[in-house]
């Protein structure tokens, strides 16, 4: 091995200097060295040519890499291959500066062939036209593409760390949430943190090839004016052989150092521009060029047009516009082939693999649903196209809505083969909240006094109060309507069913997040007092037990604004769901009354004498909520059979009367009637408006 001695005791082996140049860092080091020694000292024109085409090499190097990359941080080295690629130009440009201040006068060939190659190639025998081509390509750099680029790289760098906190809270979010593991959350922070790096030295390392640019014009002057004084005071020469000399050598210097400049500026605008597309840049241009054929097919009907105008040469244009429109045709036929394959794979893949119902669905509950037995299917899907039962409960759903102040859940509808045939069942929670048989195609009589009918058909009795009914074929209708008996179609007793199961379960069927929502729409000017009590003094849940309260006794609550300052009052002294309700009622007197009124006018109404008050007050234990009735067993069946009896008589009179208690107890006799007479309203004193007009028509 050939050994080359250092020094004493010292040799340095050619192994060892391979071994040095697999040290990636120690080349590195001295290809950055070898740069800075460039500056200072004169290299031979050979030595200048080599660097000169590794200065060519690296920049096609770059501009090829910023193309073939699917992601710009798989670039991220870019910012230091950009600073040492612009510090080898001009260590470059000064080298060969120094060779042709020095030696120009010797010849075009003073500072390298591949100098005198570009100057004499692109000046083609014209120093004016080399100056012009070489201001082009400067001003197309510096103007166009440079300060493009560095503008993207600004505004990408500005945004990318604006954005930065956002990200990582989501990360946190989905790392919180269990949705992503501790490894990919600390993977998505080390490439945000990679992404911001990378953003903010492009909005750096852009300034480099700006000031590469300007660097490059000040050279080229400073060459022409420094060789043509060193050529024609020291050197003697004529200004014609001085011009066209250092010329060629200037202009040639320049292209050579400005042509690898504006491919790595091309690379670097290629890269910073690459930001929200996904794939190589090839592939990402042509998919989206090629997606819209229409555009590829108006563009070659606009160079057939051109073609054809006046003085314009025809066969480019029309070549141009043919080869557009045929590829246009072409690709347009490949959509549409992918498209149809696209849909009958899904289709396939449909038939082949039978989609399970997922668990989640099946546990799902409907708030409201209707079961039909087959028989009954015609109500839905008449053969008329009509769907009578649809758009009585869509109807239903609206009436109840105004009156009630609030949307009833869809109700679905859907066939039982488990039923007979004329069945029906209603759900509310998939719990039978009323069922019946009805005949579709036929009609139910009833008489109005409560007696048999008399016409020929099934007797039966009508699910909903349970009256004495009679099915009958259609020709009875007008017979039965002459008698004065009441006839209704099926469709109509099974919505007049609907409703009352509705209004009975109407409580259960307001959902927090229906109250959320009517919460959200209240007017403007009580959202105030909506935002002083929630949550601070009272639940949504809260307030949604003070409407269910009052859905109970069948008490609208359209009007939301009087029953959230009701509750507002009451607040500060209890926030037992229960007492509110009473407070809320006192607020609604002219509701409640108005909702009762006779057709007389007046309200009719049965006392609860003082004897039973005192029986009341007497049973009521403990104080505050932990109030409760305890009254004797024979005491309420005996209040039970006067409740009864006292009702009867009323509606053997044409009354439907209230029951009117003091305040205190209006709660506990509330809570007894509603298990035997559930459509019984109970009123306290507090709730009869001062203007209302009275009617007692019997005590107990």
């Amino acid at each position: 091995m050939t050994d080359i001695t250092a020094g004493p005791g010292l040799t340095f082996g050619i192994k060892d200097f391979g071994a040095l140049f697999k040290r990636g860092d120690l080349a590195l080091a001295t290809g950055v060295m070898t740069i800075l020694v460039v500056l200072i000292l004169p290299l031979p024109p050979l030595v200048l040519d080599l660097f000169l085409a590794v200065s060519i090499i690296l920049s096609v190097l770059i501009l090829m890499t910023a193309l073939f990359i699917h992601h710009p941080l798989e670039f991220s080295a870019f910012p230091t291959v950009l600073l040492i690629s612009t510090m080898l130009r001009l260590a470059l440009n000064l080298a060969s500066t120094r060779l042709i201040l020095a030696h120009g006068h010797e010849g075009t060939a003073a500072a390298g062939h591949v100098i005198e190659a570009f100057g004499n190639f692109v000046m083609s025998g014209n120093f004016v036209i080399g100056i012009i081509v070489f201001a082009i390509l400067v001003i197309v750099n510096f103007v166009v593409i440079t300060k493009g680029s560095g503008r993207i790289a600004e505004v990408a760098a500005r945004f990318n760390l604006d954005a930065m906190p956002g990200k990582q809270m989501a990360i946190d979010a989905d790392l919180s949430a269990g949705l992503i593991e501790e490894n990919e959350a600390r993977r998505r922070r080390k490439q945000l943190e990679d992404e911001s790096a990378f953003y903010g030295a492009m909005d750096g390392a852009s300034k480099f090839v700006r000031g590469d640019a300007i660097a490059g014009l000040l050279i080229v002057f400073i060459n022409i004016i420094g060789g043509m004084i060193i050529g024609i005071a020291q050197q003697g020469m004529g200004f014609a052989d001085a011009a066209r000399a250092y010329t060629v050598l200037t202009v040639g210097d320049g292209l050579v150092t400005q042509v690898p400049a504006l491919i790595v500026s091309t690379g670097a605008g290629l890269l910073v521009s690459k930001a929200g597309v996904t794939g190589a840049a090839d592939q990402a241009l042509l998919k989206q060029l090629s997606g819209y054929p229409k555009a590829l097919g108006m563009s070659a009907a606009v160079m057939s047009v051109i073609a054809l105008l006046p003085g314009i040469p025809m066969l480019p244009f029309l070549l141009l516009g043919g080869g557009a429109g045929a590829l246009a045709f072409l690709i347009d036929k490949r959509t549409r082939a992918e498209t149809a394959a696209a849909v009958r794979q899904a289709e396939n893949e449909a038939k082949a693999t039978p989609t399970e119902e997922p668990i989640a669905a099946a546990l799902k509950i409907d708030d409201l649903k209707i079961e039909l037995g087959y028989a009954l299917l015609p109500l839905v899907n008449s053969p008329d196209g009509s769907d009578r039962l649809t758009e009585q409960i869509k109807a239903l759903r609206r009436s109840l809505a105004i009156e009630m102040g609030f949307l009833m859940p869809a109700v679905r509808i859907l066939d039982n083969v488990q039923l007979e045939a004329n069945s029906y069942v209603i759900k509310v929670k998939e719990v039978e909240a009323g069922s019946g048989r009805i005949w579709p195609g036929q009609y139910m009589v009833m008489d109005p006094a409560g007696g048999q009918v008399e016409l020929p058909g099934v007797h039966t009795a009508e699910p909903t109060f349970g009256l004495p009914a009679t099915w009958v074929d259609p020709m009875l209708k007008e017979e039965a309507s002459i008698k004065g008996y009441t006839v209704v179609d099926a469709a109509t007793v099974l919505a007049t069913h609907l409703t009352e199961a509705l209004k009975i379960n109407m409580a259960d069927l307001l959902s927090y997040a229906e109250v959320q929502k009517l919460l959200k729409e209240v007017p403007k000017d009580q959202s105030e007092l909506l935002k002083d009590i929630v949550p601070a003094l009272i639940t949504v849940s809260g307030i949604q037990r003070v409407l269910q309260y009052l859905l109970a006794e069948r008490i609208s609550i359209r009007d939301l604004a009087t029953i959230l300052e009701g509750i507002a009052d009451a607040v500060a002294i209890t926030r037992n769901p229960a007492m509110l309700v009473e407070h809320v009622r006192a607020r609604l007197a002219r509701q409640i009354c108005a909702q009762h009124l006779s057709p007389n006018g007046y309200v009719p109404l049965i006392a609860l004498s003082a004897k039973w008050e005192q029986a009341f007050a007497e049973s009521i234990v403990g104080q505050g909520e932990e109030r409760s009735l305890a009254m004797q067993p024979s005491k309420l069946t005996e209040f039970i059979t006067l409740i009864r009896d006292r009702f009867e008589d009323a509606a053997r009179e044409g009354e439907a009367p209230v029951l009117v208690t003091s305040p205190a107890a209006r709660p506990f006799v509330r809570s007894i009637v509603e298990r035997f007479r559930s459509q019984t309203p109970v009123l306290s004193q507090s709730e009869i408006h001062p203007r209302a007009r009275l009617k007692t028509v019997g005590s107990i």
